[in-house]
């Protein structure tokens, strides 16, 4: 803001690549602070449904009841819907029982083992009364794993012992515990401008060249084999170590390489638990943060927003 005007930015996003569980895309036209609220929005702001109450009936495993509540919390359950479920401390429709429709999923496991064999008991044995919301098949499409698709192990059973339960599944976000995190990485890198000085360059011999390009410690250059002239072949492989500007120095040639970040420009690589399809995750993210958005908008006008804010709701009033 300069003189009391403020602009206006309009970033843009250009995806490279898109899986289920995979998202590679630019973000462009925006700063650092913008690009790491988004982040850091996904990691810990996006809701999902995860397992929050387990009432166990019958244990007879090796693993106490303790140790089985906590692995059934971080079986990654479908949560497409979880954006427009309640959270339960906020439903008025019910007692947080799980018995409700709008803040809580229920399921059931009954397994027992009757062989000599080792039973495994996985997220597949979990029974939902709601079929959005069931955990996550991880076994691959193409039939790869088609002899392994049996989903997470909760435990194993051997001849005689018995696991029956009843567990209630809730909205949550990260912020709150780690299972409610949609996110496995979500990282971000400015996006490197790199320019060699041809001239500099040009007065290397082909061997000079060949241990600068080794320099760097991932495959940013390479030596064109009819032009032998070095040339970029991957610039996002670029982890800013400055090798090969040392190396350069080293060489008596600086400036050979000019390298810079690039401040309005980020590669954002984001992988989910598979709790909502990557592409939907950086969506809710961005939803996410319009609404806290709105909320600190609201915050300027109104003196209610100091329940919400407390302290930094008045100081942004001049209070």
């Amino acid at each position: 803001m300069e003189g009391g005007v403020s602009y206006q930015r309009f970033p843009k996003i250009k995806i490279r690549e898109l899986k289920d569980d995979y998202a590679k895309f630019e973000l462009r036209e925006t700063d650092a602070s913008m690009a790491n609220a988004l982040r850091r929005v996904m990691i810990s702001e996006v809701p999902t449904v995860a397992i929050d109450l387990v009432e166990i009936d019958v244990n007879s495993s090796v693993l106490n009841d303790e140790f089985i509540a906590h692995r059934l919390g971080l079986i990654p359950l479908t949560s497409e819907r979880a954006m427009a479920m309640r959270f339960s401390r906020d439903c008025d429709a019910c007692d947080g029982d799980g018995q409700c429709e709008f803040c809580s999923v229920e399921f059931h496991l009954r397994a027992k083992c009757i062989t000599d064999e080792t039973l495994d008991v996985t997220s597949k044995d979990l029974i939902s009364s709601d079929h959005t919301v069931v955990p996550v098949d991880f076994s691959d499409s193409s039939g790869y794993d088609s002899a392994d698709k049996k989903g997470i192990i909760i435990v194993k059973l051997r001849r005689g012992q018995e696991l029956r339960l009843r567990a209630i599944a809730r909205k949550g976000i990260g912020k709150d515990h780690a299972k409610w995190s949609p996110a496995a990485t979500v990282t971000f890198m400015y996006e490197p401008e790199i320019h060699i000085n041809e001239d500099l360059m040009e007065s290397l011999t082909l061997e000079e060249k060949t241990s600068w390009v080794e320099s760097s410690p991932t495959k940013v250059f390479d030596i064109d084999p009819s032009t032998q002239q070095v040339i970029v072949v991957d610039p996002e492989a670029y982890t800013y170590d400055d090798e090969v500007l040392k190396k350069a120095e080293a060489m008596g040639k600086p400036g050979l390489v000019e390298i810079y970040a690039k401040e309005d420009s980020f590669i954002f690589t984001v992988e989910s638990t598979g709790a909502v399809k990557a592409s939907q995750l950086v969506l809710n993210a961005i939803e996410v943060l319009k609404q806290k958005l709105d909320a600190v908008r609201l915050s300027e006008d109104t003196v209610e927003a100091d329940d919400q804010f407390g302290e930094l709701g008045a100081h942004m009033r001049g209070g």
